[in-house]
């Protein structure tokens, strides 16, 4: 390997961190003058994971595999932070890069830190303010922060409660969010669904809602409130379907089917590939979600998101007057989604604004500014 080449490790271990992730990997992989481009997956999540690595076409260099049924958040993180050790032994990076705010990135981050290796964070400087909403997620980008080298934040929100924690402006540039690569590299128009779940829908006379809740802090009498809300929207609109995306995790399969099981014109459905997923988010007409990621893909393809949970660490979307913050309870939920599906203006109003994260080249600026900082690395 010449000395300008750098070796950049790149570290997730679920879908939404792929999903991120796989634009800047594919971009490194395009620059093979440039960077040695290694993949260690800690497969934090298994099957959803996979989705996304055969859809992007990535082979992990390294597959710690270490998802068990019934796992905890100790679990995941001992598991995580010995697996990696030999990893990062063997792979001898020059950086790694970690996304969001997975016990992945923090613990991937922690690793490195242990063995002096730096670290590039994707999507930093996110915040919510609450240490338990979103939890663990909170915690985990903070921590995180503390440990990285070069921070990628999103957007000038994010930036800003960045330099608020202390970080040099130096080591910190806004590239939008490469979420918005991945989605414009996968939206295909005229795009027909394969998918048995999803046969029964009626896309073509009916608008479509579509709502995912899988948030560990929803678990609960949050998650009944939410398909109590769900149930009364649907029976109050004939017009409308409802496409629930319901988590594979057994507590939120348990209540989803027990308030929302055969109710007429909702349909719960298993979770799908990312490549059907937006384009089911293409054909809805809103979205009612506790998803981080969503909250950027939606107002990219003009849907808006009504976001439930209390506090969202993506104000921005709030502020270009996309995304809508619900919270939990049921009336809330019922009565915010009935002023969309009945005033034309005030859905129009959400479904026109400028989404604010991005123009689709962000894994191009990380790759830009790795290539200018890797003499510097390797010194």
């Amino acid at each position: 390997m010449g000395q300008d080449k750098l070796k950049v490790l790149s570290i997730f271990g679920t879908r939404p961190e792929a999903i991120k992730m796989a634009p800047v990997v594919k971009e490194l992989e395009r620059r093979p003058d440039s960077f040695e481009s290694v993949v260690a997956v800690t497969a934090q999540h298994r099957e959803m994971l996979d989705q996304v690595l055969d859809l992007f076409k990535i082979e992990p260099d390294y597959d710690l595999d270490i998802m068990k049924p019934g796992q905890d958040l100790f679990d995941i993180t001992s598991r995580a932070l010995l697996g990696l050790k030999p990893v990062l032994e063997d792979a001898k990076p020059d950086i790694i890069l970690v996304q969001g705010d997975t016990t992945t990135t923090f613990i991937a981050a922690l690793a490195a830190f242990y063995l002096k290796v730096q670290v590039g964070h994707v999507e930093a400087g996110l915040r919510s303010f609450d240490k338990h909403h979103p939890f663990p997620e909170e915690i985990n980008r903070a921590l995180t922060t503390v440990i990285a080298d070069y921070h990628f934040p999103p957007t000038q929100t994010s930036k800003q409660n960045l330099l608020a924690c202390g970080v040099p402006e130096e080591r910190i540039y806004i590239t939008g969010n490469t979420v918005i690569d991945a989605l414009i590299q996968t939206i295909k128009p005229g795009y027909t669904f394969t998918q048995p779940d999803l046969k029964a829908v009626d896309f073509d006379n009916k608008r479509i809602i579509l709502v995912t809740s899988h948030r560990r802090e929803n678990w609960g009498e949050p998650l009944r409130q939410i398909c109590r809300a769900i149930k009364e929207i649907a029976q109050k609109n004939p017009d409308i379907e409802v496409v629930f995306s319901v988590h594979l995790n057994p507590l939120v399969q348990q209540t989803a089917r027990e308030i929302l099981g055969g109710v007429e014109r909702v349909h719960l459905i298993k979770p799908l590939d990312y490549e059907p997923f937006v384009q089911l988010i293409d054909k809805s007409y809103l979205i009612l979600t506790d998803s981080g990621g969503i909250q950027e893909e939606a107002p990219s393809l003009g849907k808006p998101v009504l976001v439930l949970r209390e506090v969202t660490e993506r104000p921005e979307g709030v502020e270009a007057g996309t995304v809508r913050v619900v919270g939990r309870d049921m009336g809330k939920i019922v009565d915010a989604a009935q002023l969309l599906l009945g005033n034309a203006a005030e859905y129009n109003k959400m479904a026109r604004a400028v989404n604010p994260y991005g123009d689709g080249h962000a894994s191009q600026r990380i790759a830009d500014i790795l290539e200018k900082q890797r003499i510097a690395i390797n010194d």
